[in-house]
């Protein structure tokens, strides 16, 4: 199984070379390739997303995408921007699914704005749709009415078979969870809504084993903060989905443990971290490695069919946890706190054991 490695800008480097410390410790034929992305590819070859990223991309099994960005690039045009390589493996990849968990590990419950005994426990995941919608819907723009008043108009629209794949994407990651999937839509006024819903009912047909809901989005928002532990997988459109799963991160308590891929429809993907690159703290040894090394298990299940080895790498971070082992984004009083390093060789300490 061949995975293109990508570690990018800032900490992105320093988080790729303990995930990678943690896959070679497993007994799986895997080969790993590296390549140039972001701002690192810029300062050498001129691009954001070279040619020969790309076909490295196009060959792989899967990527692992460390992170791109920093201050020096921001006066760059924006087809040099770094960030235009991960919109560019998107797109070139057909990478229309978005995963994001949110996991409260017990150890870490007092970390989030919202009391413990809401979080406790959760474990909930939301696919979110990656190349539809309002983003990119036709037409759009600014005019100018009769009268001369101005007026900014998007469109929301979906195809069936844009529906119908993120809802199979859905009931597949529901399969390998507890098997509930809760499709959020607006559904009471929008005609989009509507239409997303009728397919996502149509398509559960052929998942008899999973327990199928719908939820208004304004109701969902509502209840990922009242009681999130009644979700297993959420799966909506791009535009609600953007702004449920940032909500559903900030249950967790810190963005430096929360992993997320972006797969195509032969369940190829992409997998980093949901945080940026991080410049003030890159080369200080201090960053949590975590979100990437829990990155990586999302790339054995959801990419290779390696859920047994996933189980072990997210079972061995639970265990770095329970020891108190804590990267200075999650620290707390009284905890030990540890550099990337010393995060990773703990990791593969506990998989090992």
């Amino acid at each position: 199984m061949k995975i293109a490695v990508l570690p990018g800008d800032g900490i992105g480097p320093e988080i790729m070379a303990e995930a990678l410390k943690v896959l070679k410790a497993l007994d799986l034929d895997l080969e790993f390739e590296h390549g140039l992305v972001g701002g690192a590819a810029y300062d050498i070859v001129g691009e954001p997303l070279p040619a020969a990223t790309l076909r490295l991309a196009r060959a792989a099994d899967a990527l692992m995408f460390g992170a791109v960005g920093g201050p020096q690039y921001d006066t760059l045009p924006r087809a040099k921007r770094p960030e235009q390589a991960i919109l560019g493996l998107r797109k070139e990849l057909g990478l229309f699914a978005n995963l994001r968990p949110a996991i409260v590990y017990a150890e870490l419950a007092d970390a989030s704005t919202i009391r413990a005994d809401v979080v406790a426990g959760l474990d909930l995941l939301i696919l979110r749709e990656l190349t539809g919608d309002v983003y990119f819907g036709q037409p759009r723009g600014v005019r100018t009415l009769e009268g001369g008043e101005r007026e900014g108009y998007d469109t929301m629209r979906y195809t069936e078979s844009e529906v119908r794949r993120i809802a199979h994407a859905g009931f597949r990651a529901a399969m390998k969870r507890g098997r509930k999937l809760c499709s959020v839509d607006k559904a009471n006024v929008l005609e989009t809504s509507q239409f997303w819903r009728d397919v996502v009912v149509e398509v559960a047909r052929e998942y008899p084993q999973i327990e199928l809901s719908h939820m208004y989005v304004d109701n969902a928002a509502m209840q990922l903060i009242r009681n999130p532990g009644q979700f297993d997988v959420i799966v909506t459109g791009n535009l609600f989905g953007d702004i449920l799963s940032d909500e559903a991160s900030m249950l967790t308590g810190s963005i430096g443990m929360l992993p997320s891929a972006a797969l195509d429809e032969n369940g190829k993907g992409l997998y980093e971290p949901i945080h940026g690159s991080a410049p003030d703290i890159a080369g200080k040894g201090v960053a949590n490695p975590l979100a990437t090394i829990l990155s990586a298990a999302m790339m054995l299940r959801y990419s290779l069919n390696q859920d047994a080895a996933a189980d072990r790498i997210e079972a061995a971070v639970r265990k770095v946890l329970a020891q108190g082992l804590r990267c200075a984004d999650i620290s707390q009083d009284g905890r030990q706190t540890v550099g990337t390093s010393a995060m990773g060789d703990a990791v593969l300490a506990a998989l090992r054991a």
